[in-house]
């Protein structure tokens, strides 16, 4: 009987990433009700992910994966859930201040119609926060961090921006004018988990459903950096809403991925944040406050006496030799970075399952070592200069937090030889360190 349930359970989380859920099965009276989809999905994720790699070795001529893309296509993600420990999302706290305060109507939560309505709207809603995303300079400065990868695979899709959170609630706000809470609390997350599946090269045409629904084939599209794919298939599940407001594009050449002028780099704060400082440096080139303001309200593409969206013509050819960043690193390198990053990978699972009786300081001490683990992962992929020291110093970190138990582990059994996995890090980077002022008071003499 307790199998039974348990594999109904995995079903019904599974069903969940594809929107195959009943409204019976989804509807919900309280907000505190609503399951963890997303977090729920975490395994599906990796499964299909390594599904894909499998599947890409006899359908693909090209690597669908670069380990250093992936590393940090999974760590954005992450990074962009972490507030969440610590606070509800900004999108569900909006939703309920509006409306316990301005609703005008309340619709019967456990309605099937209530549950269609919702379906269209959040979608609806995501097309024109979407658009918004890639036409508004500021808000793109969020969004490009899903853009940056030069790669199309399902760890695409977990390149999540941490600071868009922070603007695509408003989208939503209407909605809280009828739709119940716990209701809009289902279909955000259903609508997001729906798009992890688009992000695949393995998949390819669909037939009839390309008419109406978003497929791998309009996704690759949007990702697209040619010409043609500029400001192109915005929507989330339905592809109607660019076919009903001009910005539907077919898949056509073939399409390279990633940013228009690519950030090459495998580090996180990069990725993250590199745009807004962009943004501060075209602006304060120009002298007129209007321009100024133009710099972060208009398109990305725009410049002074150019349209709102800017000159598309003015975007670099592709040429179809565009080769993707790829630091050389060593076999041994790559290994010990994705040890690493498997570790750190537990360590957030445990945070996230755990929280609700982990102390403050113990959930503080976790997000301190996740975000210091995965800067200075990107940091040994884009070899910078300061690689040796921070990874010392967080090699220090991993030792300290195992040993006064902050640091969970997969099983106990490797306790031991993980601490000594740790230490030995710990030395090697000191030495690396000491080899390296060596070379420069050598150098200096």
């Amino acid at each position: 009987m307790a199998d039974s349930v348990q594999l109904g359970s995995v079903t019904s989380e599974l069903r969940a990433m594809f929107y195959m859920l009943s409204p019976n099965e989804s509807s919900f009276q309280k907000v505190e009700d609503v399951p963890e989809y997303v977090h729920q999905a975490n395994p599906f994720f990796i499964g299909l992910i390594i599904l894909e790699m499998v599947l890409g070795l006899f359908v693909s001529e090209a690597p669908l994966y670069n380990i250093g893309d992936g590393i940090i296509s999974i760590s954005l993600g992450m990074i962009s859930r972490l507030p969440l420990v610590l606070m509800r999302g900004f999108e569900l706290s909006a939703y309920v201040y509006v409306w316990d305060r301005y609703r005008l109507l309340e619709l019967p939560w456990d309605s099937s119609w209530t549950w269609c309505i919702a379906f269209l709207a959040v979608d609806f809603c995501y097309y024109w926060f979407h658009r918004s995303a890639h036409e508004v300079s500021i808000l793109w400065a969020a969004h490009q961090v899903h853009h940056s990868s030069e790669y199309f695979n399902l760890s695409t899709a977990l390149r999540q921006p941490l600071a868009q959170q922070l603007t695509s609630w408003i989208f939503y706000l209407p909605m809280a004018l009828a739709v119940p809470p716990s209701v809009f609390a289902v279909h955000i997350q259903l609508n997001l988990l729906f798009q992890f599946w688009l992000h695949t090269e393995v998949v390819q045409d669909l037939g009839p459903l390309e008419w109406l629904f978003n497929t791998p084939k309009h996704h690759r599209v949007h990702h697209g950096r040619n010409k043609y794919c500029i400001d192109k298939n915005y929507g989330g599940i339905l592809i109607i809403w660019d076919r009903l407001f001009g910005t539907f594009a077919a898949e056509e050449a073939k399409v390279r991925y990633g940013l228009v002028f690519p950030i090459n780099s495998f580090e996180i704060i990069t990725s993250q944040f590199h745009y807004y400082l962009y943004l501060w440096r075209k602006s304060i080139t120009y002298t007129s406050i209007s321009d100024k303001v133009s710099t972060f309200v208009k398109g990305p593409s725009w410049l002074p006496g150019k349209p709102r969206l800017g000159d598309h013509q003015l975007v670099p050819e592709v040429t179809g030799e565009e080769v993707p960043h790829d630091p050389s690193c060593s076999l041994p390198l790559q290994v010990y970075v994705v040890t690493h990053f498997l570790l750190v990978l537990h360590a957030y699972h445990h945070l996230f399952e755990n929280q609700a009786i982990l102390t403050q300081f113990s959930i503080l001490a976790m997000i301190g070592y996740i975000l210091l683990t995965l800067t200075s992962i990107g940091f040994i992929m884009d070899q910078r200069p300061l690689a040796s020291m921070l990874e010392m110093l967080r090699c220090a970190a991993m030792v300290t937090m195992l040993r006064f138990n902050h640091l969970r582990l997969p099983y106990s059994s490797l306790a031991m030889p993980t601490q000594a996995f740790a230490s030995l890090s710990l030395l090697y980077w000191a030495m690396q360190i000491f080899c390296q002022l060596l070379s420069i008071k050598w150098k200096s003499d």
